[in-house]
């Protein structure tokens, strides 16, 4: 920003930018490229929903429930798998 307020002729530095946006109480927001992680555009069977949303379980081994996800770190991409018993709660 300083660099284009330079360019149409106010000689503004980085440190007085940062403090006149602070004062008037503007806020930088980022925001990141959403990335989409399933590919829902295709041919295959859908497997049918048999829980629908019906997560009460009366005893053990009736209803699994499981999930995938992607976690990044600086090695690179870990994936987390779980499984649960929807009984007990327990993996």
């Amino acid at each position: 920003m300083t660099e284009e307020l330079k360019e149409i002729g106010l000689n503004v530095d980085h440190r007085r930018f940062g403090r006149l946006i602070r004062q008037n109480g503007i806020s930088v927001v980022r925001t990141r490229k959403h990335k989409v992680t399933t590919g829902s555009d295709h041919k295959f069977n859908i497997a049918p929903n048999l829980l629908d949303r019906d997560f009460m379980a009366d005893a053990p081994n009736q209803k699994w429930a499981g999930g995938i996800s992607y976690i990044w770190t600086r090695e690179g991409w870990l994936y987390l798998a779980v499984i649960l018993d929807l009984h007990s709660r327990c993996p």
